[in-house]
């Protein structure tokens, strides 16, 4: 073989060579974008959104004389839904405020419901009593609540008005004065 048929099979497989490289990288930007079409068509709300109804649960409640909670019992009151769990510090800090304000508004038809996410019965009835907490606490042992309303960080906060309307959703902890501002707002008229 001859220095030029070599340098020609050379050339020839440098390019075909690249023409498989750039096939290569042409489907895989196809296949990434049919991905990003089907991902955003199927998608689901990233997060209940103010203005939506409130999805409708039942849970058990551990801290009351019903043996579970159902939210639609609660139709026609101001629901503050707060998720936490007991390994939550910002969460831990905020029960204390949730506690103090409930008889409060209770009175003025508003229901505080706290949703743990804990694993464990157990941890959750010994932080209850740790802060003798009176408001309803139930627990979404799997996670079906908390993907229903598609909670993000703990805590995380809904206000409901009377008609089962979302009006606030607070991400993080709340002050006192924040808390009971938006109690305020929820309150039945």
């Amino acid at each position: 073989m001859s220095k030029i048929e070599d340098a020609n099979i050379r050339k020839r497989n440098k390019k075909r060579n690249r023409l498989i490289f750039r096939t290569i990288i042409l489907l895989v930007l196809l296949a990434a974008l049919v991905f990003a079409l089907v991902s955003n068509l199927t998608k689901e709300k990233s997060m209940i959104e103010k203005g939506d109804q409130a999805i409708p649960f039942v849970l058990k409640q551990l801290n009351g004389s019903n043996d579970t909670l159902n939210l639609s019992d609660l139709e026609g009151k101001g629901i503050m839904l707060n998720f936490w769990a007991t390994y939550c510090k910002p969460c831990e800090q905020e029960m204390p405020y949730m506690e103090s304000l409930y008889p409060v508004y209770k009175e003025k038809g508003v229901e505080i419901v706290a949703v743990s996410v804990d694993a464990t019965e157990l941890v959750i009835n010994r932080f209850v009593e740790k802060y003798q907490l009176s408001f309803p606490i139930v627990h979404d042992r799997d996670g079906q609540v908390m993907d229903a309303y598609n909670i993000g960080p703990l805590p995380t906060t809904l206000f409901i008005n009377p008609d089962g309307e979302v009006v606030e959703i607070v991400k993080g902890p709340l002050t006192l004065s924040r808390l009971e501002g938006y109690l305020q707002q929820i309150q039945p008229k």
